[in-house]
């Protein structure tokens, strides 16, 4: 993380987060089928192409985002799975009626955020023309409204808590075409949104954590990368309302907010100095002049690798006093002039673009650059320019968005809608859609909320922390720093799934200590324990039920998994020779290694059993407790009177 990041005052810059929690349930069927909820790998699929349009609102209002979509003109392929989803989902047959159990699940989450739950669910369609769903909208519902979350930093009120269909899986992309899997698409999702109250980083990463805690909770959600998605709007004094999208891990929360803040603060920066320049939006002109020839014959692999392969053009355009912005960085490894990029990417598809600031670079000489300022009449002293190869009509169309951006720079921050990075950084994405995307879904009935439907909800209310910190104390034998610390680890729910699976057979303590000591532990080594999924702790568990693996072993078996973990665990266990061998084997080891060293042992007597302990657990450590190897050690001495 850099300095300046460090060094941001966020109460003196004015920092508002808005969250959106996005988490899977995981329920038997979805949410407007009788399909199961399972992603599947199988290969008996059927497959067929839509095309997609936007659609005006019920008010005849366009959605700007959709637009977007719409003019990429790419075309969408649908991988449609046999045993996971049906002609709802390819949007032949009209929706069923809502899945109830994800309802109930809905209203137990908003029971417990405080919320207003509704007297009537009504379904709304909201346009989605990206392709991730085949019908091009998604089916929403507002569930619950103004709740609150308590936080040490203070209350952060829950605005609303909707239940809607998840999206379709993207298999893969090209130009002109995206391929979607339709096993994802409509598995219940509860989205849950909360008032722009959180105003540090760490808050923003708690706050996430506890609502996601709260759903997982009710032992209807669903685990694993991608169950889980947090979107975070963020504004400084100033600056405008931009929306992130794609935070899968909590962890990455602060560091996208710490970024995102720095991005919108060197904005903000940069406006201040263009109106210093005394740059009006007028003085920014749309002249784009053709430049092909002054690079026919450069030295420049890129340019000419473009030209060649592409049948491409090279077009300029001159930008006034913006000497040294466009090199601005605005997060780490993301420049003004990356900026710029992003837009004209998603809006023109060029793969990018070249400026002044960058330049002699990429090949280009000191001479070429010249040559481009006099050609652009363009001043070396005080203007930017920016150059693009494409095809004609798609960098001309590119220059006009770099023109279009670099105006609203002029005003500070636009509102836009951000896709995260996997760094914490983030790119241009689309326009923030509005309430033009919003219509009412005239397939399915609005449902009553009634008394029964509430009292089903409540049994699935989580049951309070503080309750669970009593009961873990004196049920499981857990201290209270030990129950604290799984209270407050995002694997709560597996830990008391894992207590009441091997009750009797798995201490308690055992499971507690692995999911909040163990991984804490590797991941101070450096371990990359987010690769460690629920599913890898409780095969690890279970071998440990099943007595085929020690205690002492489970950090090493993790340690692996996390180095890949689509890899099996009884695999892993195999490879490292940490199967838990039988108490026999351990005694004949003790007696091969007691004569062996007799003589040795009989003359030091006070140190006999270090002896042996030593030897043997050079060859048993993480096979077998080191509390068997000492009992049988004792004996064999003691039957030999060396002890």
């Amino acid at each position: 993380m850099s300095r300046a990041v460090q060094g941001l005052d966020y109460e003196k810059l004015g920092l508002r987060v808005g969250l959106e929690i996005h988490v899977q349930l995981d329920t038997r069927e979805k949410l407007f089928c009788s399909c199961p909820t399972k992603l599947v790998e199988e290969d008996s699929v059927d497959v067929f192409y839509r095309e997609l349009r936007p659609s005006r609102s019920e008010m005849g209002e366009v959605d700007q985002a959709a637009v977007l979509e719409w003019k990429k003109g790419r075309r969408f392929k649908y991988d449609s799975p046999r045993s996971a989803s049906c002609l709802v989902e390819a949007d032949e047959e009209p929706p069923h009626q809502m899945n109830r159990e994800a309802l109930e699940v809905a209203l137990a989450v908003a029971l417990s955020l405080n919320m207003r739950i509704v007297d009537e669910v009504y379904v709304m369609r909201k346009i989605v023309i990206d392709g991730s769903n085949v019908s091009g909208f998604q089916r929403t519902s507002l569930i619950a409204m103004n709740g609150w979350l308590e936080d040490e930093d203070g209350r952060v009120r829950i605005q609303t808590l909707c239940l809607e269909e998840d999206a379709a899986r993207k298999m893969g992309e090209s130009e002109y075409e995206v391929e979607y899997k339709l096993d994802r698409l409509g598995i219940p999702l509860v989205e849950i949104a909360t008032a722009p109250d959180i105003h540090s980083p760490e808050q923003a990463r708690r706050v996430a954590f506890k609502i996601g805690q709260l759903v997982r909770l009710t032992g209807r959600a669903k685990r694993g990368l991608g169950s889980i998605r947090q979107d975070v709007n963020i504004s400084i004094t100033g600056g405008g309302k931009v929306e992130i999208k794609g935070i899968q891990h909590l962890y990455m929360i602060p560091r996208v907010i710490e970024y995102e803040t720095l991005r919108q603060l060197r904005l903000l920066e940069i406006r201040e100095e263009l109106r210093r320049r005394g740059v009006v939006k007028e003085s920014l002109r749309a002249v784009f002049v053709d430049l092909t020839d002054l690079f026919r014959n450069t030295q420049s692999k890129l340019i000419k690798r473009l030209l060649t392969e592409k049948n491409a053009v090279v077009y300029g355009l001159k930008l006034a006093e913006f000497k040294g912005l466009l090199g601005l960085e605005l997060q780490p490894g993301r420049r003004f002039g990356t900026e710029l990029a992003d837009y004209a990417r998603v809006w023109a598809g060029v793969g990018g673009l070249i400026h002044s600031d960058e330049l002699p670079g990429y090949g280009i000489t000191v001479e070429e650059v010249n040559e481009v300022y006099r050609r652009l009449g363009a001043n070396p002293e005080r203007d930017a320019f920016v150059l693009v190869v494409d095809e004609r009509s798609k960098a001309l169309r590119a220059l006009e968005i770099v023109l279009e951006r670099v105006k609203v720079a002029l005003d500070g921050v636009p509102e836009e809608t951000r896709a995260a990075n996997p760094d914490g950084t983030t790119r241009y994405m689309r326009p923030r859609p509005g309430g033009a995307r919003m219509y009412p879904e005239t397939d399915i009935p609005p449902i009553l909320i009634t008394g029964d439907l509430i009292e089903s909800a409540k049994r699935l209310v989580p049951e309070p922390f503080e309750a669970k910190l009593e009961r873990f104390v004196r049920d499981h034998g857990l201290s209270r720093e030990l129950a604290t610390s799984v209270i407050n680890d995002i694997r709560l729910d597996l830990y008391e799934r894992l207590v009441e699976k091997w009750r009797g057979k798995v201490p308690p303590v055992l499971i507690a200590s692995t999911i909040a000591n163990t991984l804490r532990m590797l991941e101070n080594e450096g371990v990359r324990v987010e690769n460690i999924e629920d599913e890898h702790i409780e095969k690890v568990i279970d071998l440990v039920a099943a007595g085929k693996l020690v205690k002492d072993a489970i950090p090493d078996v993790l340690r692996e998994v996390s180095k890949e973990p689509e890899r099996d665990v009884e695999e892993v266990v195999r490879e490292l020779g940490l199967s838990r061998i039988s108490e026999s084997d351990v005694l004949d080891l003790v007696d091969k290694i007691v004569k062996e060293n007799l003589e040795k042992l009989k003359s030091r007597r006070d140190k006999a059993f270090n002896i042996v302990m030593s030897e043997a657990m050079k060859v048993l450590r993480g096979r077998v407790e080191g509390s068997l190897v000492a009992d049988i050690v004792k004996r064999r001495l003691r039957e030999l009177d060396i002890m």
